[in-house]
């Protein structure tokens, strides 16, 4: 065993016992769910999702379900999940990840066919819209992830995407070049990474001061350009042409899955290529090992040989450069033209995200797609004149990741020495 790894192994654990909150929970969602969604529904109304877009090879029918009884169907085998966990706390045995997680996917579910009665809406454009939605979250959320697992709190997420946004429109306007402005991002998103891992880890300032004074200064630096530059220019400094879609031979064609996973632009792609990298470089790999026992015990990471402030310098800038690369998404991946304060807390988001996902790569991702989800829900029911207000589908999102952080979907603890500036000796 490398002393990395016996390092992280000898951290300061958790101690799980039994805990009656998830079957609770689940119980009574899944009640409000049977009651709301299906024996409170109005009998006789269908909901009809399309399952195909205009451009697919192979085109399906929409599907066309009764309302009452799917809901009803649904909130069952929500109750069956919850009667599940139940069973497995009251024996003393561990409830595995999928249940909450399944739970909350049948939950949606049953909503939307109660919330969709008596109309129609693309289940495809629905999972598309979130999944570009959840581009920005989830680079921001896995940045922030980066310097956490090395013990440097990121506050300063909403600064490096506007930062981000504004590199790649400016740079992508001047080349003529949307590719090009794709790379200029993660640099612009290191200008903020480099300040916040110079008074984090060198001058050891609190970092959430540090980062929120990051942040304005962010929001400040490009609204001045803003004004005072790109408005005057904006034929040449922000008129940046768009990403556009590549898809993958066969894999675009399969259907549904095609379309959402496979039909888009190059930073989606490049989205699954960093979730997967960094999964296996934080748990996989030498250097994890390393990044994590900085995060976890930096004193020990040190008496062992570990450069501790060299190791936060070199994450908390790699996480910055992530973050810049989704910032690039609100310019040249969606409005094209960059706009004051575009990013609009997306960043905060980022940072709830991360938290959500348990410090993971894959469980942020889960997270950004969740938000990213109720974001393009509230657009989708806006469009249809549904009674359910905008603003409480805005909200959803917010109630589950305050329940995550509250421990009633498990316990939720970050790296332990994250906030903690290290001084040597």
């Amino acid at each position: 065993m490398t002393a990395s790894t016996q390092l992280v192994a000898q951290a300061p654990a958790v101690t799980a016992g039994r805990s009656w909150k998830l079957p609770i929970t689940l119980a009574v969602f899944g009640v409000l769910s049977f009651v709301l969604f299906g024996l409170l529904a109005p009998s006789g109304e269908t909901t009809t999702f399309g399952l195909s877009t205009s451009t697919d090879f192979v085109t399906f029918d929409p599907i066309e379900l009764p309302s009452k009884a799917t809901a009803i169907v649904l909130s069952v085998a929500s109750l069956l999940l919850a009667a599940y966990a139940y069973f497995r706390v009251k024996a003393d045995l561990q409830v595995g990840r999928w249940v909450p997680v399944v739970f909350g996917v049948i939950w949606v579910l049953t909503f939307l066919v109660w919330a969709v009665a008596d109309k129609s809406t693309s289940l495809v454009s629905l999972l598309q819209g979130s999944l570009l939605l959840a581009v920005p979250l989830a680079f921001g959320a896995l940045g922030g992830l980066l310097n956490e697992r090395a013990g440097v709190v990121n506050i300063a997420i909403e600064g490096q995407l506007l930062t981000g946004a504004f590199g790649a429109a400016v740079v992508a306007s001047i080349a003529d070049n949307a590719y090009v402005g794709l790379i200029a991002a993660p640099v612009a998103g290191l200008l903020i990474g480099v300040m916040l891992a110079l008074f984090t880890v060198k001058y050891a300032v609190n970092q959430i001061i540090v980062g929120v004074v990051l942040n304005v200064f962010a929001v400040g630096l490009t609204s001045f350009l803003f004004s005072s530059v790109l408005k005057q220019n904006a034929g040449t400094l922000n008129s940046p042409p768009r990403l556009t879609a590549l898809p993958i031979p066969v894999l675009s064609e399969i259907p549904v899955i095609g379309p959402v996973l496979f039909r888009q632009s190059i930073i989606v792609y490049l989205l699954y290529i960093a979730v997967a990298v960094i999964t296996v470089a934080l748990f996989r790999t030498r250097w994890g090992l390393r990044v994590r026992s900085v995060g976890e015990y930096p004193q020990a990471a040190d008496t062992v040989g570990i450069n501790v402030n060299r190791t936060r310098w070199g994450n908390v800038m790699l996480g910055s450069m992530v973050a810049g690369l989704g910032g690039a998404f609100f310019t040249i991946g969606s409005v094209g033209a960059f706009g004051q304060e575009m990013t609009a807390g997306k960043g905060y988001i980022a940072l709830a995200a991360m938290i959500l996902g348990r410090w993971t790569p894959i469980g942020a991702l889960g997270a950004a797609l969740l938000f990213g989800f109720a974001d393009k829900l509230q657009q989708v029911l806006g469009v249809l004149e549904t009674p359910i207000p905008n603003q409480f589908m805005l909200m959803l999102p917010y109630v589950v990741t305050i329940i995550a952080v509250a421990g009633l979907v498990g316990r939720v603890r970050g790296p332990a020495a994250a906030g903690e500036p290290y001084i040597k000796g």
